[in-house]
């Protein structure tokens, strides 16, 4: 896998390069996501970039109402509700992620144990593009 340190900056990185990227400890195998440079388990240093699958299943979730200016801007407010869950994902560990295609206004439609994809988001920031981790129920075909 690719050789770059083990950082939030690189994580960023490999969003924006539509990619889902955890660390795994060489001594352990703990997987995480976000990145650490210490293993959370064994407090190993030697840890190694992994490309994860992408897909999990909704843990929790909350609605809200009143975001962040940066969600205001993106056109949620009091009467457009969004949704920020935690994702388990198949390989095991959990990340807080944006959920999307779903009703957050009516909050008892959004069901725990959804199956979801990533789905990478950009968003324009003066003149860099800032990468965003989403995820959307996945729809059989």
């Amino acid at each position: 896998m690719p050789e770059r340190e083990i950082s939030a900056f690189s994580f960023n990185q490999f969003l924006r390069e539509k990619k889902l990227m955890g660390t795994r400890c060489k001594t352990c195998g703990d997987l995480a996501i976000p990145p650490r440079a210490i293993c959370r388990k064994c407090q190993g240093e030697e840890l190694e970039w992994v490309e994860l699958g992408g897909r999990g299943k909704l843990l929790t979730y909350t609605t809200i109402a009143v975001g962040t200016p940066a969600m205001i801007e993106a056109g949620y407010d009091r009467n457009r509700h969004y949704c920020s869950g935690i994702v388990e994902l198949d390989e095991g560990p959990r990340i807080s992620a944006i959920i999307l295609g779903v009703d957050a206004n009516s909050p008892t439609s959004i069901k725990i144990g959804t199956p979801l994809k990533v789905e990478f988001l950009t968003k324009a920031e003066g003149e860099t593009e800032k990468a965003l981790l989403a995820f959307k129920p996945i729809t059989e075909s």
